[in-house]
């Protein structure tokens, strides 16, 4: 009887077997409804069974339905208690953990260890020494753990002194050692202890060769590198950002070269130190190469498009990832938010935001500062403030994004009101506070308020004033026509002054047409910038509006001379998430072309009528005043407004951003465009933004 009976067992305990492993891959893969209709199907539920399905629970984030399946067991060992603990330990929930461990019939070392370990991934470290030395036994593991904990809190003596005092130390052990002595910059420690090792595996020498290279002495980390016994992906990928973080891009691609698998971590690596070195192209080639991609490698290849100016690239390369169904991490949707506040692309950075809101990275302040960020300079600053007034507590950064957000649009009422707003609520203000706040009184000529805000900087608000306050000062005194005051003040700087202090002064100057000054600053900005084509430019403008034509042209065979090159005009709008670019002049390539030409001469006729006439001083070039007018109607800001025109459905605001200064003549058209349209027309230029509405703008041509 029994011998029949042996063989039903032997099915039945293999029948469990294989289903505790389908609970355990699909618990693996996500699929825990999949785990859990295997679970409820078993005719019968082995004690390993139940645990295995807590654990699977545990495993995708679900702690109440672990807990809920834990106490229906009917009948539990220590090992369904331990995993009750690990559980909660592994979701953070570490009251939760202890409340078990005070309550469980019976403990063994892996019960007290696990409960360490919650303590110590918490940075509880006092309690976690606390029972640990309750421990009634201790293993290896509950030693490591514990030393472990003392290495992350930097307590770097009192973890030698329990490594001294283990009664075993493997290699493990010796290997934090090795990683905490590295981390506090202790090398000569740290390789003593590797020396002496009697047996050293891979993660030994990688952390050692890591030590050397956190700690700046990446051609000893080579040394060691190269006399490996053995190496893996992790060591290859180590000293292969030793290089790239070092900037030695050479050696790093001879490395990338030799390393015979090029794991996605070390290829991600390459496109960042490529990237971080110019080397945007190569970063591409990298990028195209890999055969798998991860969403590291994306993020990756977008942050060295938006950092190095291939804006658009970035925008693309984003659209491609969508369409390809990867997930964007939280780094890369911050590039991604930065590249939409540069190009202003309203329409990417609403899609990103809601992107945010989808994996709840929006609560966090970070992310606020960033997206009130992006929607300033999209020039939506409805939606800035918004996401300004929900947060509470702000920190100083968000109170700075939108201070100078009102700023930028001209709205130092606004701008004044947030600033005394956050002295109120007892924040602490800061450099970039200040430069915000006397941009805002610069933008609208409050000269009073800029002087007393500037003079109390130090004595009411222990903020010592720096260049970049003093600039802000000499920019908000000669645009308001006080271009000897600002000078007065140059001389009076505490510190030299620096390319923007003399670039604002020589700014005013043109707009005030003070001769004398404006050479003296020019001839500053030459010393400090020799290849900054600005000053060149603004004094050109100078000489070019007194008809000073042998002067211009002196001035231009300097810059050949020198190989001062100017950067050209160019203008963009987003149509249908599509950044359209626009340069100046008829000969610019455009699939639309024919019909902004049409517009363009629509819009003369209008503007003519209207009594406008075309202002030729702004054209700095010694040419017949019919060219003259001819060259201001193909501006690159009037091409991005007709095109606006054409595209931008009525009733919808037309952003366009311009990477230079709008010209005054443009700025003088753009106002009655948008009055005999009857259209909202959003100007971001290199300074500021123009909000045209009526035949008026924002500025109220205080700019």
């Amino acid at each position: 009887m029994l011998s029949l009976l042996l063989p039903r067992r032997r099915y039945c305990t293999s029948v469990a077997i294989a289903h505790n492993s389908q609970i355990s891959r699909y618990a693996r893969l996500g699929q825990i409804e999949s785990a859990r209709r295997v679970f409820d199907e078993m005719p019968d539920k082995g004690i390993v069974s139940w645990n295995s399905m807590i654990a699977g629970y545990f495993q995708n984030n679900r702690p109440r339905e672990a807990r809920y399946l834990f106490d229906k067991m009917p009948g539990r060992n220590t090992v369904s208690w331990n995993g009750l603990i690990s559980g909660y330990v592994k979701n953070g929930m570490v009251s939760e953990a202890r409340k078990v461990f005070d309550v469980m019939p019976e403990r063994n070392v892996v019960s007290w260890t696990a409960m360490v370990r919650g303590y110590v991934q918490e940075g509880l470290i006092s309690e976690a020494e606390t029972l640990f030395c309750q421990m009634p036994e201790k293993n290896v593991v509950s030693w490591t753990v514990m030393l472990g904990g003392l290495i992350q809190a930097r307590r770097i003596d009192e973890a030698w002194r329990l490594f001294y005092s283990m009664p075993v130390k493997d290699v493990v052990a010796r290997t934090n050692m090795i990683s905490g002595y590295c981390q506090e910059g202790r090398l000569a420690e740290a390789r003593e202890l590797f020396d002496s090792m009697p047996r050293r595996n891979v993660i030994s020498w990688t952390t050692m060769i890591s030590g050397y290279i956190h700690n700046g002495q990446v051609d000893v980390a080579r040394k060691l590198f190269e006399v490996m016994p053995e190496k893996n992906e992790v060591s290859w990928t180590a000293m292969l950002m030793g290089y790239t973080q070092s900037g030695r891009i050479e050696e790093a691609s001879e490395l990338f070269d030799a390393m015979p698998v090029k794991a996605v971590v070390a290829c991600n690596a390459m496109i960042l130190g490529l990237g971080q070195n110019g080397e945007v192209a190569r970063a591409r080639q990298v990028f195209d190469q890999m055969r798998e991609k991860d969403d590291g490698t994306w993020s990756a290849m977008i942050k060295v498009y938006g950092r190095k100016g291939f804006e658009l690239e970035a925008l693309d390369l984003f659209a491609v990832m969508q369409r390809e169904g990867m997930r964007s991490n939280f780094p890369c949707l911050i590039s991604i938010l930065s590249v939409c506040a540069t190009l202003a692309s309203l329409d990417h950075g609403r899609q990103v935001h809601a992107e945010l809101v989808k994996s709840q990275f929006d609560s966090d302040v970070f992310v606020a500062s960033v997206l009130i960020t992006m929607y300033v300079k999209c020039g939506d600053l409805v939606k800035a403030r918004q996401i300004f007034d929900r947060f509470s507590p702000k920190d100083i950064v968000m109170w700075n994004s939108i201070i100078t957000g009102y700023a930028q649009h001209g709205l130092a009422n606004e701008a004044l009101q947030v600033f005394h707003e956050m002295c109120s609520s007892g924040m602490a203000t800061d450099d970039v506070t200040f430069v915000g706040v006397l941009s805002a009184c610069s933008y609208t000529g409050k000269v009073k308020e800029g002087l007393e805000i500037f003079e109390s900087m130090k004595s009411k608000y222990l903020v010592e004033p720096k260049t970049e306050h003093y600039a802000c000062m000499v920019d908000l005194l000669g645009r308001a026509g006080l271009v000897n005051d600002a000078m007065d003040l140059i001389h009076k700087m505490p510190v030299e002054a620096d390319a923007i202090t003399w670039g604002a002064l020589l700014g005013a100057c043109r707009t005030h047409m003070n001769m004398d000054l404006a050479e003296v600053a020019a001839k500053k900005l030459l010393q400090l910038e020799p290849t900054n084509a600005g000053p060149y430019i603004l004094l050109s403008n100078i000489y070019a509006s007194k008809g000073r034509w042998g002067d211009v042209a002196e001035l231009r065979r300097n810059m050949r001379v020198r190989k001062v090159s100017k950067s050209p005009g160019c203008s963009w709008i987003e149509v249908e998430k599509r950044v359209h670019m626009f340069s100046g002049g008829v000969s610019m390539m455009h699939l639309d072309l024919s019909s902004i030409m049409k517009m363009l001469e629509k819009l003369d006729a209008m503007l003519r009528e209207a009594g406008y006439y075309p202002d030729s001083s702004f054209v700095l070039h010694d040419v017949d005043e019919e060219e003259k007018v001819l060259s201001l109607g193909y501006h690159s800001e009037r091409l991005a407004v007709a095109f606006g025109l054409l595209k931008v459905p009525e009733g919808m605001p037309i952003r366009v951003m311009k990477n230079l200064r709008v010209c005054g003549d443009c700025h003088s058209a753009i106002k009655l465009i948008a009055k005999v349209t009857g259209r909202e027309i959003i100007l971001r230029d290199a300074n500021r933004f123009h909000h045209f509405k009526d035949g008026f703008c924002s500025c109220k041509d205080y700019w």
